[in-house]
């Protein structure tokens, strides 16, 4: 697979890390809809779900593996920064550091679950899809993706509550935001769908690709795509207009 295969790459991946470090960011607030407690950063956490299911369907599990560690990267250095700032003595006339601890000195634990949960479930996510798009021979994209979705986000929302809120929130409230928060983002993801469905199909023909990874090794922490790209990648036939 060549860089010309890759065009719109460095564009998913740099709106899937911010996505990802917002989200992060906006968890610190828990808000009500409809009676159901729910984290903010549920409002973007879904679209890098929906990035994690365009990447592995059009250019496979191996590149989403390293779109994945990018993020994971990127939050770690959100961490430290968030965490030096707090550090740093305020200036006389600056009041507002109790705030700033309140609000963002929160978001290292919430890091800390988001990286957890996030490892287990968008892998999980990514692992189901591709090996449901080889045992579907690329057929009923859309149920593949909500499927994916259902089993990342459940593992993804257990975690991410669990290490996240348990003694911050009263137990009695864990489940009713875990079970809100997974039925709003699988609920999130199926009303998207006819635009997901149909941006992956623009996307396959502006790239030419259709990535099947029937030999790929799914060892999270491996990183290098050289043993993945032989016999996994079909070349997407593009109309007569887009050639």
């Amino acid at each position: 697979m060549t860089p010309s295969n890759r065009k719109y790459l460095p564009i998913i991946t740099g709106t899937f890390v911010a996505a990802l470090l917002i989200a992060n960011t906006l968890d610190t607030k828990i808000f009500m809809l409809a009676g159901l407690a729910l984290p903010a950063g549920i409002i973007l956490f879904p679209l890098t779900y929906l990035y994690g299911d365009i990447l592995t369907e059009i250019y496979g599990y191996a590149a989403t593996r390293k779109v994945i560690w990018t993020g994971f990267a990127s939050l770690g250095m959100m961490v430290l920064c968030y965490e030096l700032a707090g550090l740093i003595p305020p200036a006389p006339f600056w009041t507002d550091q109790e705030a700033y601890e309140t609000i963002l000195g929160r978001v290292p634990r919430i890091a800390l679950a988001s990286i957890t949960a996030y490892f287990m479930g968008s892998f999980c996510n990514s692992y189901v899809l591709a090996k449901l798009k080889v045992r579907m021979r690329g057929r009923t994209m859309p149920w593949r993706f909500v499927a994916s979705t259902a089993v990342g986000q459940a593992v993804d929302t257990v975690v991410f509550v669990l290490v996240a809120f348990v003694g911050v929130f009263p137990t009695s409230e864990l489940l009713p935001i875990t079970v809100a928060s997974w039925g709003f983002k699988v609920g999130w993801e199926i009303v998207a769908l006819p635009a997901t469905v149909r941006i992956v199909a623009r996307m396959k023909r502006a790239e030419g690709l259709d990535h099947f990874d029937r030999d790929t090794d799914f060892n999270p922490f491996r990183l290098d795509e050289s043993s993945d790209r032989k016999g996994t990648t079909t070349r997407h036939p593009r109309p007569k207009d887009e050639r």
